[in-house]
């Protein structure tokens, strides 16, 4: 297939918009749209050179009308569905103002992280919920929700897996071979330089827990959280 037939991938920005009650918002895909009645993170297409950041504060406020500061990264994914391939670049969003809106014609959902886990959610956001379990501030090596190792594996009992990574170099052969072993995120084991920390963010799809810098600066980065444990 020539490239100028290829089906050009759609990249779409996605919040998972948390209250303060700890409760995550989902929106459902009105009629007369693609997927319609399936249940996914508000979001949309990212336009032509927009920034990612810029493109998910605009589609929030456009889909839903809040405004939002400061979105931790937390992963982005490819899914092909039956009309294209879609690079979904999800963000974890507290911090917002307004009060959460249908202004698309789609019905809202607040959803504890239970009821969350077993809503029938699109299948490219299904991963999705499992990476929200993963904190700002990775402070314990293993915990009901995950677990961090020196090397990937396969989950146990559902929890994710941290691999330690010594060097952006290691980090960038972890998730080149790391990810089919099991990897669900990154935890940098050494202090990297902030153009190191965003090179390697930029990299990856998985989350990275950068060390040696403070938690918004990390977001700004591109990494999904700080940590200071070690193995």
């Amino acid at each position: 297939m020539s490239l100028e037939n290829a089906t050009p991938v759609i990249h779409v920005v996605a919040g998972a918009v948390i209250d303060a009650a700890e409760r995550v918002l989902i929106a459902q895909r009105p009629p007369g749209k693609q997927l319609a009645g399936g249940w996914e993170f508000p979001g949309g297409k990212l336009r032509t050179h927009e920034d990612r950041r810029a493109g998910l504060m605009r589609e929030l406020r456009e889909e839903i009308g809040i405004d939002i500061t400061t979105p931790r990264p937390l992963l982005r994914l490819r899914h092909a569905y039956p009309f294209g391939e879609v690079l979904l670049d999800v963000w974890v969003v507290r911090h917002y103002r307004g009060e959460p809106q249908a202004l698309d014609g789609q019905a809202l959902r607040w959803c504890t992280q239970t009821e969350l886990e077993s809503t029938e959610m699109l299948p490219a956001d299904r991963p999705i919920v499992a990476a929200l379990r993963l904190p700002e501030r990775l402070e314990e090596p293993e915990t009901p929700d995950y677990k961090v190792t020196d090397s990937p594996h396969r989950r146990h009992g559902g929890r994710l897996c941290g691999v330690f990574c010594a060097s952006r170099a290691e980090a960038l052969a972890v998730a080149e071979r790391g990810m089919a072993a099991g990897a669900d995120f990154l935890v940098l084991h050494s202090v990297l330089s902030r153009e190191d920390i965003a090179a390697l963010c930029d990299s990856v799809c998985v989350p990275v827990y950068a060390r040696g810098v403070a938690l918004e600066e990390a977001w700004a980065l591109g990494a999904s959280g700080v940590t200071a444990i070690n193995y």
